[in-house]
């Protein structure tokens, strides 16, 4: 009889790969905003769960439906996600309006910064040379 050798993997093949099909509904407001602080924290919806103390299809109707949370239970989850409570309820594009440029200037930044590197040092450059030139005239 020949001995055979078992590799045991510490972490499952299957770790990188999205899993659980495809929803058949769109997220509302708050779960979509509620997911993405899961995934940008890196946590899974059983952890999630777990702290929370419910289970994982509970947590997972948080992030699909509209649902009425205890506030105990968002300031948990807030934590939870390393986030203030302000962050996890309010959609922050609408509330807050971020430093940088408004209007068209954005749309044109947002633009530049799609492009790659060297253009947008040549587009920078030009820029800077105008404002440069403008704070000379006044």
């Amino acid at each position: 009889m020949q001995a055979k050798t078992f590799m045991i993997l510490a972490e499952p093949y299957t770790d990188g790969m999205k899993t659980g099909r495809p929803a058949k509904t769109l997220r509302s407001a708050f779960g979509a905003r509620l997911h993405a602080m899961r995934e940008e924290a890196g946590l899974s919806q059983q952890h999630v769960a777990a702290q929370l103390g419910i289970s994982q299809p509970a947590y997972a109707s948080w992030e699909r439906r509209n649902v009425a949370i205890q506030p105990g239970q968002l300031t948990t989850l807030a934590d939870i996600l390393g986030v203030s409570v302000e962050e996890l309820v309010y959609d922050s594009k609408r509330t807050t309006r971020r430093g940088g440029p408004a209007g068209k200037a954005r749309q044109v930044f947002e633009e530049v910064s799609g492009m790659p590197r060297t253009q947008q040092k040549k587009i920078l450059d030009v820029v800077e040379a105008l404002v440069a030139q403008a704070r000379v005239a006044q």
